[in-house]
């Protein structure tokens, strides 16, 4: 009788001996995945976050904008700050915005206005593409149309005071500043979020 009550305990260790085991096991996998986990590139973007251009990509894009920019101010310069002494007696200063628009629309052949509006809004474009990647603080709308409007607010003082047959236009200022709108929402915005991602928080770096 003694024997046969000796034999269940046997039974009872080898099955608590057997859980314990599993239960030990467990934190081992458990660490021998963490590694894994860190070494995975995907695991330090966050699900939808794009990945930063490589270094050298994003160099080679501010150098061609850099020398885009320094050609738009070359074609800027020679067709704002050229003098025009034929149309000297036509031109004069406008302080209102709004005249020169009305002014424009009204001309007979709508090629005129045309010209008039759309060679405007494409000076500034320019602005809208180039300072979003050559400026890393350019991110917002507002900073690139002050940026703008300042630019072109001195050209339109310096065509004023000095060029001969050209005048200050307050809505030559505005045209500018809206195409410049137009080449952040178009391109400006997109280029500026490639060439310079923002830092990630501290936080997401963490986890």
């Amino acid at each position: 009788m003694a024997r046969a009550v000796s034999r269940p305990r046997i039974a009872l260790r080898l099955r608590s001996t057997s859980h314990s085991g599993a239960k030990k096991t467990s934190p081992r996998t458990k660490k021998s995945r963490s590694p894994d986990a860190k070494s995975d590139p995907r695991s330090s973007t966050a699900p939808g976050e794009r990945r930063p251009l490589p270094f050298v990509v994003r160099l080679l894009v501010m150098l061609v904008a850099f020398a885009a920019m320094v050609a738009f101010a070359a074609a800027l310069a020679r067709i704002t700050l050229q003098p025009s002494p034929a149309s000297e007696a036509l031109t004069h200063s406008n302080l209102h915005p709004g005249r020169s628009l009305r002014a424009y629309l009204d001309q007979p052949e709508l090629r005129d206005a045309f010209k008039q509006i759309g060679g405007n809004l494409l000076l500034g474009i320019p602005f809208g593409v180039l300072l979003p990647v050559l400026v890393p603080k350019a991110r917002g709308i507002l900073r690139v149309l002050l940026l703008t409007a300042a630019v072109m607010m001195m050209v339109e003082l310096v065509q004023g005071a000095v060029i001969t047959g050209r005048a200050f236009d307050v809505d030559d200022v505005i045209l500018n500043t809206s195409g410049a709108l137009v080449g952040y929402l178009l391109l400006g915005r997109r280029l500026n979020r490639a060439v310079h991602p923002r830092k990630r928080r501290r936080k997401n770096s963490e986890a």
